[in-house]
């Protein structure tokens, strides 16, 4: 795992323990000691940990914003022939969310990447963050871990595993931190170091070829390094270059304007979208979990009236998050009274604005105006001329299973419906299946609630949690709970084969400890 731009704290270890990248490069090391599927396996193994860890999130709105700018990078890395077929099939590519307040996103074996809110906080723009995604994309398509794992053979996948569980665990306390960076040997650290430069290096020259066929400015590799550059400038003296395990940031700078010069010139970027501004709000509004950083929030929006309009609808998106978190819902209520009219004129802020509206008011429990709110976000693009978008479903669930008993039967039902089909394209969304279940027990089909939970606990690669839910379906379904309609019939058969799938594959993992 590596950090993003050799940003400071304990992920210079993990740094040592992976990454991954194109296999048309010249390689570092001999790759064939561990298969792209034993790399999957290993990055699966981290990621149930980091799913059960309190920080992850998955928040749709900041999900969908983070796809929007990865999956271009995903088809420009494939067009280049950096994706080759196994590798694109057999990995997640998988964005996880964290609270951490770090400026710092990661690569992790299989095809796993970790992106901090504080990184998407700082972020000035699009371009920032796709420099970022970029960069960790191609740590990923150069196989930078099994390049890692070859260079140091005595060492099992399953340690090296370890190792990055360990320093993750370790980025909460830095005298833990300190002990897993110094605790090997002197001399093999030092390889490790060098050899990770050479892979920072590759990743910052195939990401930004990435970064410019995917359509995004090349600058955004230039200002992010700058921004690492100052936020460092108070704890790093840029001495000793020689024992980092990163290109000093100076250096990255140098390297991204040159290529940036190569490229010719380019007229002057935009001004930062108003959609960006309030998305990056909103990641910082969730990074801020205590009370005091909440009143803090809103105390910015109180004093924000002189601010240019950009920043005024920033400091008042957060600032209606953190009221609502408070449940202070008329202080929410008047934060987005001022916030609605600096949205006009651009459609995707406004939805936002009404995304976050009927968030506010399905808090307060109010859910008329949530469903106003709902309707109003919807008739920017109504659904039969468009894809269905995560966090308008997300919300309408909520908005249902928020009525219960008192909503309609045929609410309910089209609900079900409408996450099935996303399913259907999205199987490992673990919250759309949760909501699924809670969906299938308002309407009294316990069977289908089961295999839901279950679903959602296998998205999350919780094999044991998920053979628990599908044994309970068994359970119910010997004691006689479940009619004998063709429908029963069809979903136990359905759960007895998705109950021998999981088994098989916990023996597996067995076997492979």
């Amino acid at each position: 795992m590596l950090a993003v731009f050799g940003a400071c704290g304990p992920w210079p270890a993990l740094a040592q323990a992976g990454r991954a990248p194109p296999p048309s490069l010249p390689a570092l090391g001999d790759a064939a000691e561990l298969s792209s599927s034993a790399e999957r396996r290993l990055g699966d193994r981290i990621a149930r940990e980091l799913y059960r860890d309190p920080d992850y999130l998955d928040d749709p709105v900041l999900a969908e914003y983070v796809q929007m700018v990865w999956q271009p990078l995903l088809a420009a890395a494939r067009a280049r022939g950096d994706l080759p077929a196994d590798l694109e099939t057999g990995f997640a590519w998988e964005i996880m969310l964290g609270r951490d307040r770090s400026v710092n996103a990661f690569a992790l074996p299989g095809g796993y990447f970790g992106l901090h809110l504080g990184l998407l906080a700082s972020v000035s723009s699009a371009d920032e963050l796709a420099s970022v995604l970029a960069h960790e994309l191609s740590h990923v398509t150069q196989r930078h871990i099994a390049r890692l794992i070859a260079r140091q053979a005595q060492q099992a996948p399953w340690v090296v595993g370890a190792m990055i569980l360990g320093a993750l665990a370790a980025s909460k306390s830095a005298d833990a931190a300190n002990a897993l960076i110094v605790g090997g040997q002197a001399a093999s650290a030092q390889g490790q170091l060098n050899f990770s430069r050479d892979m920072e290096r590759e990743a910052d020259r195939v990401g930004y070829a990435v970064l410019i066929e995917a359509g995004f400015d090349g600058q955004g590799f230039a200002g992010m390094f700058e921004k690492l550059q100052q936020a460092a400038r108070l704890n790093d003296s840029g001495a000793y270059p020689y024992l980092r395990s990163h290109p000093l940031t100076t250096e990255r700078v140098a390297d991204m304007q040159s290529r940036q010069i190569l490229q010719g010139a380019r007229a002057p970027r935009p001004a930062p979208l108003l959609q960006h501004g309030l998305l990056a709000a909103r990641a910082r509004a969730l990074s801020n979990t205590g009370a005091d950083a909440q009143r803090s929030l809103m105390l910015e929006a109180d004093n924000s009236l002189g601010a240019p309009a950009p920043r005024q609808a920033a400091t008042l998106y957060a600032a209606t998050l953190a009221a609502t978190r408070l449940r202070d819902f008329a202080a929410a209520q008047a934060y987005l009274a001022r916030l609605t009219p600096l949205l006009d004129g651009d459609p995707q802020a406004r939805q936002l604005g009404l995304w976050l509206s009927c968030e506010t008011s399905l808090a307060a429990d109010d859910l008329p105006r949530a469903a106003r709110a709902l309707s109003a976000a919807a008739a920017f693009a109504p659904l039969a001329d468009r894809p269905l978008r995560r966090p308008e479903l997300m919300l309408q669930a909520q908005v249902s299973l928020q009525a219960g008993a008192a909503g309609s039967a045929a609410d309910l039902a089209r609900l079900a419906q409408r996450l099935q089909l996303w399913l259907a394209d999205h199987p490992r969304d673990a919250q759309a299946w949760q909501l699924l279940a809670s969906a299938y027990a308002l309407q009294n089909q316990g069977l289908r609630a089961l295999r839901a939970e279950a679903e959602a606990r296998l998205a999350q690669l919780d094999l044991a949690g998920a053979l628990d839910r599908l044994k309970a379906a068994q359970s119910r379904l010997r004691q006689g709970h479940s009619g004998a309609g063709s429908a029963e019939y069809i979903e136990a058969s359905i759960i007895d084969t998705r109950y021998r799938q999981i088994e098989s594959r916990l023996k597996e993992q067995a076997q492979q400890r």
